[in-house]
């Protein structure tokens, strides 16, 4: 039998716009979205709002319909908020493209979700034109979105150019939704490679966002010395992206839905990262195991005084209880485990909030949620044993978009969610992860479907077939080629060669940093399918080595 959640919870049933501004209540003046580098460049729920509606009625007022698809190219600034609620408020689709996406990666979202207009951050307009190029994307659907009044640059305009007068704005209503609607409404199109595959877009309903937020507010706040009526004032530094799962729900929604301010960083910088925590006394961050591996480890973190530092929310990635545990003693704080995926939102286990646990469990399943483990001829398992997780709950996805195999392949036949994940489960309901089944490779907390660069090594004109899989070194996973050369063509690449010719094509969290090696054959199945079990066995004798290369060229 599936284990069912040891908590439930009442979920609002509506739309992501009647459950962060219920009519009945005026919005917060409250500075929620806050430029870490410039405080007084800030938005409240109350002038976000005003924000928000003139948005939803500019995108209307175009032309988009309901549930078509608006991409956001753009680094974290104060104004995403402003278009992923505006875009899902008005019944499109809000859909993330990673700003470290070169062309080819934006051709590839831009046809995928088939959007219908394009908000891009100026400094990557030249690679969001290069890309619509390729495609014949009207220029008149591109817009430049920056939290700064920008002038019109290669004839395209300023996304504030197509919003209505305040006046206007003022009055346009979002159309409230019903438990149906929530449920059947996508209000994000997120994109994951599953458990296998290519990215895929994974759609996320309004009822999915707001249930996963209450899921983990209710954790967050469970175990602690206050009442959730009473929770003290907390600072969150925003630095996860915005068109990430993870970004969007606490820097987005939650700290909404709990008036948190929250410090946006526009990209990542460790040093930075300190500054912001020491300058703007943060009490609480979501993030990822990387993160902690750079607090444990880089010398120049004893420069600042992270004194205010209460707790560290850690997902996207497996952390090590050694990890979990140096970093708690070296800071005296705690650091909570979640686990999830972009296909649950965001999230389905937790470890309590107000817990101090050192033991590298994922915690306790969310609230309103089951799950069973799996093993591999298919039969539940129990307490103890090794199993692949299942999950069924309000936070699971509506599946992939516009592929209805790769949905199908992802459910089983209760309607649970096929996470390729393994965990077990002691006898008081925590969980422990313990491996992964599905093949995508986690850099820095970034999926990496080995899919797609098997794909792109391919196009290469020595290469005649390719597999990539991770190669593990601490903490950090890093994609390992395992490449076969033309015989015409055996002299003619190194394998530093392909690596650059790699690095040139893809976002950096994709590049062969684990390495190429040139092999006779690619290990096949009789049916032709890589055998990646094979694969990882190879790339686990590698590291040993990979790992002595790599700190002698620190050297």
């Amino acid at each position: 039998m599936p284990s069912e959640s040891p908590f439930q919870i009442d979920i609002p049933t509506t739309d992501l716009l009647t459950y962060l501004f219920p009519p009945s209540e005026a919005a917060s003046d409250t500075k929620i979205w806050i430029d870490a580098d410039d405080t007084s460049n800030s938005l409240s729920p109350r002038q976000a709002l005003a924000w928000i509606k003139a948005l939803g009625a500019g995108l209307q007022a175009l032309g988009l319909q309901r549930q078509d698809v608006v991409m956001v190219y753009s680094p974290n600034h104060i104004f995403i908020p402003v278009a992923y609620l505006g875009i899902a408020g008005c019944g499109c689709i809000f859909s993330g493209c990673n700003p470290a996406y070169g062309v080819e990666e934006t051709i590839y979202q831009i046809q995928n979700t088939e959007c219908k207009a394009i908000l891009v951050e100026p400094s990557l307009l030249p690679t969001l034109l290069k890309a619509a190029s390729n495609l014949n994307f009207p220029r008149s659907r591109i817009f430049l979105f920056s939290d700064k009044p920008m002038n019109t640059i290669d004839d395209i305009r300023d996304w504030k150019s197509f919003l209505p007068p305040s006046s206007e704005a003022g009055s346009w209503n979002w159309e409230s939704m019903n438990a149906s609607q929530s449920r059947t409404t996508i209000a994000a199109l997120n994109y994951s490679s599953g458990t296998t595959g290519l990215p895929k877009g994974v759609m996320i309903s309004h009822q999915n966002v707001i249930s996963n937020v209450e899921q983990s507010i209710y954790m967050r706040d469970l175990e602690q010395p206050y009442k959730r009526d009473s929770r003290p004032q907390e600072r969150w530094l925003g630095f996860l992206p915005l068109y990430h799962a993870y970004g969007q729900l606490w820097s987005i929604v939650a700290a909404a839905r709990t008036l948190s301010p929250c410090y946006f960083m526009r990209s990542f910088n460790y040093v930075k990262f300190l500054e912001n925590i020491q300058n703007h006394h943060i009490t609480h961050i979501q993030t990822a195991p990387p993160v902690l591996v750079m607090l444990a480890k880089r010398p120049e973190t004893d420069k600042y005084d992270l004194s205010s530092l209460q707790n560290i929310l850690c997902g996207a990635a497996p952390l090590s209880k050694e990890l979990q545990n140096e970093v708690s003693a070296k800071y005296d704080l705690k650091i909570v485990q979640t686990w999830g995926m972009t296909e649950l939102t965001c999230s389905a286990l937790h470890v309590p909030g107000g817990r101090d646990d050192r033991s590298g469990s994922v915690g306790y399943i969310d609230p309103n949620a089951s799950i069973k483990l799996i093993d591999d001829e298919g039969k539940e398992v129990g307490v103890g044993e090794r199993g692949e997780i299942h999950v069924k709950g309000p936070n699971v996805c509506m599946g992939y978009w516009r592929n209805e195999k790769a949905t199908k392949d992802t459910f089983d036949e209760d309607g649970f969610l096929k996470t390729g994940d393994v965990a077990i489960k002691d006898e008081n309901g925590w969980y422990w992860i313990v491996d992964r089944k599905k093949e995508l490779i986690k850099v820095k907390g970034f999926q990496v479907a080995p899919a797609e660069l098997e794909a792109l090594l391919l196009e290469h004109e020595h290469v005649a077939d390719a597999a990539v899989c991770a190669l593990q070194l601490d903490h950090e996973e890093l994609p390992r080629a395992y490449v076969v050369l033309k015989s015409e063509h055996k002299s003619a690449s190194t394998e530093w060669d392909i690596k650059r010719w790699m690095a040139d094509r893809v976002a950096k969290h994709k590049h062969l940093s684990g390495g190429v090696v040139f092999i006779n054959e690619v290990p096949k199945s009789p049916s032709g399918k890589i055998q990646r079990k094979e694969l990882r066995e190879w790339a686990k004798k590698d590291s040993a080595g990979w790992q002595k290369k790599r700190e002698g060229a620190k050297l």
